[in-house]
């Protein structure tokens, strides 16, 4: 059988997407760079060097500024510090809630906060995000400390950091290219609700000067911006209600109810556990659970900053900024964490925008905690529950409740099943791969259905012409569009204007070629582009002297 290659070859492999951060110039190509730079007059051990540094930063940005650039630091100093600062009295709360969740003292969440926040404001990808201890680390550990004790918790940390590093390195941040907008639209109204239920607690049976106080926080917050936007309606609310609050003697729920606050700053040590394989034995698979659900819930978070701000970010610097955090974070006496879609919220929305406001919070939190505690204690939760509802109106996506009577059917279904997954489970991990795995299908299966064999005889001669992708869930269908039994001598196969994509795709092409070569038919294809003749010159069993034995295997 003859194939011949077509003139219309397809040439695959566009450059990686480039993506500009605030404040910077747009990152060149690295491979561009690392060509250039070696062909520079210098020494061999010069460019051995600067290869390996592009390989592990990997972004033109981050190897000119490791730190940030000076804009993404400096290019809103007054409204990252007072946002900095509503996030910094809205972490305290939930640090130490999420503490209790693991397991732990409440000093250990508040410590993680602290340097999480200040590590991951330096180290980075998406300046404006806020990264703290979370709830979706803290439910992975509770059993690691409840058999194991709080030391393993500290060098799980550590690990996790390590492997989220090691991901980043590895240009693993790149896979956020397949997460479908439906799958991001049903992860951010998930973590609405959710934000939202968390409050509930703190909402039932409370003394009813609670819901006044509730009241005029959520009035404060949405009403001072049509006044004034000088200073964030979050932060008044919480300084007037505490003033009423202490004012008026008002009996309610404080942040000092929620759990000690620690009297001291976090030192430096060495978690307590023997270096042997058994440990790694034992925290591997905590560490391993929570680098993939912190990874995925801060990638995820960073692309919906990405949408709230219209900027872009660095997604594989994401990886690496909170590898380091964590694993700095454990020998400090903190637990691991991740990217908080309510605390960015809160500080874009009080009009943070760069590094300074996540590093300005994490420093006012420890201050605040170590220095101010008494004043702390005191502040209402009425004005911090008003927050976290404010921050869970808004997340929300409430065009995507019209949309899916709008949008395709299959992706009010991709949206839908992420948010009953997350919401009943609580595991932001498992909703989002269910997503990414609906939506994978229904891809599939909407690409194989955009396919056409048409044909076409003169003489003795018969012309298929192929039309579409040429893959696993098309080539059922390419087999039955041909005619193998119809008494022609010769059998030309055109797939100028198809593709094949992969070894189901040759597979189907040589059952074809071959039921044509056992009939006596002499069968020719043509028109094969470059990617589609390559993966079927590798392939292909069609051209073999047993091809015929092997075609039942194939």
């Amino acid at each position: 059988m003859t194939v011949k290659r077509g003139d219309n070859a397809v040439h695959n492999g566009p450059g990686p997407r480039r993506v500009a951060m605030p404040g910077a110039d747009p990152p060149a190509n690295p491979d561009d760079a690392a060509s250039q730079t070696s062909h520079r007059p210098t020494s061999r051990r010069r460019v051995v060097q600067i290869s390996c540094f592009s390989l592990m930063f990997t972004s033109a940005n981050w190897r000119a500024a490791p730190f940030g650039t000076r804009a993404e630091w400096f290019g809103n100093v007054r409204g990252d510090l007072l946002s900095g600062l509503v996030v910094a009295l809205a972490l305290i709360p939930e640090a130490i809630a999420f503490s209790i969740i693991a397991g732990v003292d409440p000093q250990v969440g508040l410590y993680a906060s602290f340097s999480i926040a200040v590590l991951i404001s330096i180290f980075g990808g998406r300046p404006g995000m806020i990264s703290a201890a979370t709830a979706a680390t803290a439910v992975l550990m509770v059993t690691l400390v409840r058999d194991h004790g709080l030391q393993y918790l500290f060098a799980a940390t550590i690990l996790a950091g390590i492997i989220q590093v090691a991901a980043g390195f590895l240009r693993l941040g790149d896979l956020m290219r397949f997460v479908s907008r439906s799958v991001m639209t049903g992860f951010v109204n998930a973590l609405a609700i959710l934000i939202f239920l968390a409050q509930l607690p703190e909402l039932i049976g409370v003394p009813s000067m609670t819901y006044v106080l509730l009241a005029g926080a959520l009035a404060i917050i949405y009403l001072l911006p049509r006044v004034t936007t000088a200073v964030p309606s979050p932060l008044v609310a919480i300084v007037a209600i505490t003033a009423v609050a202490l004012a008026f003697g008002i009996d309610v729920r404080t942040v000092g109810d929620m759990g000690q606050l620690p009297s001291s700053l976090p030192t430096f040590f060495l978690p307590d556990v023997p270096l042997s394989f058994e440990t790694l034995r034992i925290i591997a698979p905590y560490s391993i659970g929570i680098a993939m659900v912190g990874l995925l819930e801060s990638l995820m978070t960073a692309q919906v900053v990405d949408d709230l701000t219209d900027t872009g970010s660095d997604k594989n610097r994401e990886c690496v900024g909170q590898g380091i955090a964590n694993f700095v974070t454990g020998f400090f006496g903190g637990m691991a964490g991740c990217a908080m879609i309510g605390q960015s919220g809160i500080n874009i929305r009080s009009g943070g925008r760069g590094r300074l406001s996540c590093f300005f919070a994490g420093v006012m939190l420890l201050f605040l905690i170590v220095g101010l505690s008494d004043w702390v204690a005191v502040i209402p939760m009425p004005a911090l529950v008003a927050v976290m509802i404010m921050v869970s109106i808004g997340t929300f996506d409430w065009g995507s409740i019209r949309s899916l009577v709008t949008h395709p059917r299959r992706s009010s279904v991709v949206m839908l099943a992420v948010v009953i997954i997350v919401v009943w489970t609580h595991n932001l991990a498992l909703g989002v791969f269910a997503g990414v795995l609906l939506s994978g299908l229904f891809f599939a299966s909407k690409i194989a259905q955009i396919f056409a064999v048409t044909s076409r005889r003169e003489g003795d001669t018969r012309t298929y012409t192929v039309e579409g992708q040429v893959f696993f869930a098309s080539a059922g269908k390419f087999v039955d569009s041909f005619d193998t039994r119809e008494p022609v001598a010769h059998v030309v196969i055109d797939v100028t204007r198809a593709h094949i994509w992969d070894l189901t795709g040759v597979g189907a092409l040589d059952k074809v070629a071959l039921r044509f070569r056992k009939a006596g038919v002499e069968t020719e294809v043509v028109g094969l582009n470059e990617a589609s003749r390559t993966i079927v010159d590798k392939l292909s069993i069609r051209n073999r002297a047993d091809a015929l034995e092997l075609s039942s295997g194939h």
